[in-house]
């Protein structure tokens, strides 16, 4: 049976990874060690790839050992104190932190510093913990409130006033209901102004890969473990065609699943390079 591949042209890096990747392999190009503060990407194969080419991955604790180097600070953003530290040790930072997310942080800093209402909550939508979520947290001395869904929402107190915002890459459609829940529940004695700071490029890509997930027979889902995006756009394929797969690269297409499907989908989150991608169809043309 003559199978059909195709590899989804809106899968792979989006934009603030891709501009994290390239400075760091200009910077590699020059010679001498780069430091990066976390994974550069939730995706281990990449970061063994740039590892290979210098690349050093540490985290906080270790950051604070080092002197006079350079340190690459990836798409998620940092909090200020980062900034704080790396200059106190002499440290070059080379920032690739996303424009969507300074963004956001700035907007967020600027809420927090603003002395219009003691009492108001600034509330971020987010995964407790996720890097990027911590540097917005950050912006406000550690003093934001972590909502991860709707349910959480429901804890607020609406007798304070709330300023929500959102990590850049949760989904559209739960912080439209979590807006909805809150504008239905506040007070009317206190306000409540939200900010959809949602990056279009990764919500947009939701419906895209649906799209993509039920044109074929068999989907096969690239992607790190670790990633976020990854889990979120894995479930969107598995709710519209059950026979899709997760699997991390090429050495874990599983022939089984080949057999009998004629039209096969290769996809991926932000965080899955295209050349990965491409190592699967090669090995699927193989078997």
């Amino acid at each position: 049976m003559e199978k059909h591949v195709e590899i989804d042209s809106g899968s792979g890096f989006c934009f603030g990874v891709t501009t994290a990747i390239r400075k760091a392999e200009e910077e590699l190009a020059k010679g001498g060690v780069l430091y990066c503060l976390g994974d550069i990407v939730h995706n281990n194969r990449e970061v063994e790839r740039l590892e290979k080419m210098g690349l050093v991955t540490i985290n906080h604790e270790q950051l604070k050992q080092l002197h006079d180097v350079k340190v690459l600070l990836r798409a998620h953003g940092e909090p200020p104190e980062t900034y704080e530290l790396a200059q106190r040790n002499n440290i070059e930072i080379i920032d690739a932190t996303c424009p969507v997310v300074l963004r956001l942080q700035k907007k967020i800093k600027q809420e927090y510093l603003l002395a219009d209402d003691a009492k108001k909550q600034i509330v971020i939508y987010g995964k407790n913990g996720h890097a990027e979520v911590l540097g917005l947290v950050g912006q406000t001395a550690g003093k934001a409130i972590v909502i991860e869904k709707l349910e959480e929402a429901k804890q607020l107190d609406f007798n304070r006033s709330i300023r929500l915002y959102s990590q850049t890459t949760k989904s559209l459609e739960e912080f439209g209901r979590i807006v909805e829940y809150i504008q239905q529940h506040i007070s009317p004695s206190v306000s409540f102004e939200y900010s959809d700071t949602i990056c279009r490029q990764v919500a947009n890509r939701i419906a895209n890969i649906r799209q993509f997930a039920a044109s074929h027979e068999l989907v096969l889902f690239v992607s790190g473990k670790k990633s976020s995006n990854g889990k979120v756009l894995f479930n969107e394929c598995l709710s519209v065609n059950p026979n899709t797969h997760l699997i991390d690269n090429a050495s874990e297409v599983d022939s089984t699943l080949l057999e009998g499907v004629s039209s096969i989908g290769i996809c991926g989150a932000t965080s899955t390079p295209k050349w990965l991608m491409e190592e699967v169809e090669q090995a699927i043309k193989k078997i």
